[in-house]
C-alpha cells in the first residue's frame, strides 16, 4: 500500500511507494502514455520505489463520460495525492470552454509553471549553438489575462462595462469592442517571485531576471517588476543584489536581480542566452517565452513543464494534443517523459530522474529520434512506441 506525501517545514517529503495521479489526456495523450509508462516505472523501480497509478479523467473523455471536462473526483484525487502527471487536453479556441489547464491551474492553486530550458546532447536544434542556455523559467499561472475575465462585443456585459468606464471613468472605447480584465496582484506575484528566488538561492544560480512589459502596462506588469525587487529586498536583502548596485570593481556572491522588457527578452535569449539563469515572469509573456526558449532546445515534444503550488505539483507533457497526428503512432513521447523526471525530482527521487534523463539522451545518442527531431537531422523517424521502448531498453 502506498503512503501518502507530506510536508516537512514546507518541504515535500515522499516515501518509497508513492500514489500519482494519472491523467491520460486527449490527442496524442494515449500513446505517450503507451510509449512512457513502462519506462517511468522502471526508472523508480531500479532505485528501490514504485509507483501506484490512479486513473482519473480529465478533457473528451471526462466529458463523454461523466457530462465533465474537469469531474470534482479528479481535483479531489489530485488534492488528496498532492501529485499528477498529464498528457496534453484540448482548447477550445474562440469559444466554448475555457482552458482545462488553466481551470486545474486556479482550482488547485498551481500559481507557478516552471520550465526548465536546458539542451540535451545530441538533440537537433534550429540554431546554431543551444550549448549556453540553461534557464528556468517560472510563470505566474493563475492571474493576468489567463485569469478568463472576458465579454463578448455586443453583449450585456461588455455594454455594461463599456458604460461604466465611458461614465465614470471618462475612457473613450467603441461600443462594439470586446473586453477582457488584465488582473495582477502583489500577492500572486510576489508567490511566484519567491518560490524563484528561492529555488535560485538553493542551487546558487548567479541571477533572477523579472521579464514584463512595464514601460506601457506600467500599473500592472509595471507592478510585477517593482513587486519583485521590493521582495528580494524584503525577505532576501542579505542575500540578493539589484544590477543597478552591482560594482563591477568589486567581488560579489550575492544573487543578482535583473530585468528585462519581454520583448527585448526575445531577441537577448537568441542573440544572448547565457546571460540569463532564473527567470520570473507573468502569465501571457511566460507562456510565449516558454515556448519560444523550448523550440532553441528541439521543440514543445523535448519539453518538460511542471504546475507547482504549496505542496502540491502536476506535471505534464508541455505540447498539445496535435490531433491530426492522433493514432498515428509517430509523436514524440520525450516531454511526457521529461516531465516525469521533473516529478522524479520534485518528489526527491534524483536518481530516479538522473537514469531516465540518461536514458532518453543515449537513445537520441544512439539516433533513435521521432519524426520532429529526425527531420531536423534527415534520418529515418522510428514510431513513438518505439522510441519509448528504446529508452526502456537503455534503462
Amino acid at each position: 500500500m502506498s503512503e501518502a506525501i507530506t510536508l516537512e517545514n514546507g518541504a515535500i517529503k515522499a516515501p518509497s511507494k508513492v500514489s500519482i495521479v494519472k491523467i491520460v489526456g486527449d490527442g496524442v495523450g494515449p500513446e505517450i502514455w503507451r510509449a512512457s509508462q513502462a519506462a517511468l516505472e522502471q526508472a523508480a523501480k531500479l532505485e528501490g520505489r514504485e509507483i501506484v497509478w490512479r486513473e482519473f479523467l480529465a478533457g473528451e473523455a471526462a466529458f463523454k463520460e461523466t457530462g465533465s471536462p474537469l469531474p470534482a473526483e479528479t481535483l479531489a484525487a489530485l488534492k488528496s495525492c498532492r501529485v499528477g502527471l498529464k498528457g496534453p487536453l484540448g482548447t477550445p479556441i474562440g469559444g466554448g470552454l475555457r482552458s482545462l489547464n488553466v481551470a486545474i491551474r486556479q482550482a488547485l492553486d498551481l500559481y507557478a509553471c516552471v520550465r526548465p530550458i536546458k539542451p540535451m546532447p545530441f538533440v537537433p536544434s534550429p540554431v546554431k549553438d543551444p550549448s549556453s542556455l540553461d534557464i528556468l523559467l517560472f510563470r505566474e499561472n493563475t492571474e493576468d489575462v489567463y485569469a478568463g475575465l472576458e465579454w463578448s462585443a455586443q453583449s450585456p456585459e461588455a455594454k455594461k462595462l463599456i458604460a461604466f468606464l465611458r461614465e465614470e471613468l471618462g475612457v473613450k472605447i467603441d461600443s462594439d469592442a470586446a473586453l477582457g480584465l488584465k488582473p495582477m496582484t502583489k500577492n500572486g506575484s510576489q508567490k511566484l517571485i519567491r518560490a524563484a528566488l528561492l529555488w535560485a538561492l538553493k542551487e546558487k544560480r548567479p541571477s533572477l531576471t523579472l521579464v514584463h512589459k512595464g514601460n506601457i502596462m506600467k500599473y500592472t506588469e509595471g507592478a510585477f517588476r517593482q513587486w519583485g525587487y521590493d521582495l528580494a529586498a524584503e525577505e532576501f536583502g542579505e542575500q540578493t543584489l539589484p544590477e543597478s548596485k552591482l560594482d563591477p570593481n568589486r567581488p560579489n556572491a550575492r544573487l543578482i536581480i535583473k530585468d528585462c522588457l519581454a520583448d527585448n527578452m526575445f531577441m537577448q535569449v537568441l542573440t544572448r542566452p547565457g546571460d540569463f539563469s532564473v527567470v520570473a515572469t507573468p502569465n501571457l509573456n511566460g507562456d510565449y517565452l516558454s515556448d519560444a526558449l523550448a523550440a532553441q532546445i528541439g521543440g514543445l515534444g523535448v519539453a518538460p513543464g511542471a504546475n507547482l503550488g504549496d505542496g502540491i505539483g502536476v506535471f505534464e507533457a508541455t505540447h498539445g494534443t496535435v490531433p491530426k497526428r492522433a493514432g498515428l503512432d509517430m509523436v514524440n513521447p520525450s516531454s511526457l517523459l521529461l516531465s516525469g523526471a521533473l516529478m522524479f525530482d520534485w518528489l526527491g527521487w534524483a536518481s530516479s530522474a538522473q537514469r531516465l534523463r540518461a536514458a532518453i539522451a543515449q537513445t537520441v545518442a544512439d539516433r533513435i529520434l521521432t519524426y520532429d527531431l529526425a527531420r531536423q537531422a534527415n534520418l529515418k523517424p522510428v514510431s513513438c512506441s518505439d522510441f519509448g521502448a528504446a529508452v526502456l531498453a537503455r534503462l
